[in-house]
Formats: C-alpha cells, structure tokens, sequence
C-alpha cells in the first residue's frame, strides 16, 4: 500500500516536472535556457522509465539524449552564434495563444477522465512482462532495434548527420 501511494506520489511528480520543462523548452527566448530545460525533461523521462522498471533504457536516456545530444544541440547554438531576441516591453496575448492554451487544457482533462474511466485499447508488444523478465530488457530493445526499428533507426541517423552537416556549413563566415 505504501509503495503505491509513493509510485503514484513519484510518478506525478516526475510527470509535472516533465511537462513544466517540455513548457519551458517552447517558451524560452534564449537556446540556451531552452537546452537546459530540454536537459531536466530528459531527466524526468529517464526517471518515468526507472518507475517503470526499465533501468537500463532510464541510463541509456540520461547518457545519450541528456549527455551527448545536448552537447551537440548546445554546440551548434555556440556554433552559430544564436542572439537573443530583443525583449517585448509588452505582453500581448493573441486569440490564437488563449485558443491554443483551451485547447491544450481540454485535451489535458480528456486525458485525466479517458485514462480514469476506461482501458486504453492498445496493441501488445512483441514481449510479454514474463518474456521481459527472462530475457532482460537490454536484450530486448537489442532485438527490436535491430530488426523490426533497423531502417528507422537508420534513416533518424542519417538526419541526425544532415542536421549536423548543415550547421557547420551555415555557421562558416564568408572569406
């Protein structure tokens, strides 16, 4: 009973603190705060995968995405010398941001009562807990990745190289 109450307690904590700094990446002027935020929702997903008993997919999320990912992101901002915009001394509020934040909250209760009041249909993985359990979870994201997700894997690779290609061609100065 007390180990519910502390993974419902954690997992809601975690959750908020995900969803506060997806909210931060998206309303910072400065990349750099915006990178840093991007780092704590990394985190906060990795803690969501460790309450979900998926230890090795938590370290790898904190070592790729919030280690090495960032470094590149937080590089190429360097890089191309990214200024901050000039500071509005007015707030003005659009219908489409009042609009988009009702909506926003709408979808947000929908979830809450849907998820609350009945199952989500949904379709099973390739593995079952107790196959999880045997095969360990490293192994299974090994197979799957290699396998069924190889040419996605590839192609986000791929993209991943473009990204990098191009920033370096668009922060040459012109001789």
């Amino acid at each position: 009973m007390v180990e519910q109450v502390f993974y419902w307690i954690a997992f809601i904590m975690t959750s908020m603190t995900a969803l506060f700094a997806a909210v931060m990446v998206i309303t910072r002027s400065n990349p750099i705060s915006a990178a840093m935020f991007l780092v704590l929702n990394f985190v906060s997903v990795a803690i969501l995968y460790l309450l979900l008993r998926f230890p090795f997919i938590a370290v790898i999320q904190v070592m790729i995405y919030a280690g090495a990912i960032m470094m590149l992101v937080v590089f190429v901002i360097m890089l191309l010398n990214v200024e901050e915009e000039e500071r509005r001394k007015k707030i003005a509020v659009s219908l489409a941001q009042v609009i988009s934040v009702v909506l926003v909250l709408m979808l947000c209760a929908q979830l809450v009562v849907g998820v609350g009041i009945q199952k989500i249909p949904g379709k099973h993985g390739a593995f079952t807990a107790e196959q999880l359990a045997e095969v360990g979870d490293v192994k299974a994201v090994a197979q799957m990745l290699f396998t069924t997700y190889l040419f996605p894997f590839e192609i986000a690779s791929i993209i991943l190289l473009v990204g990098i290609i191009g920033a370096v061609i668009l922060s040459k100065k012109e001789r």
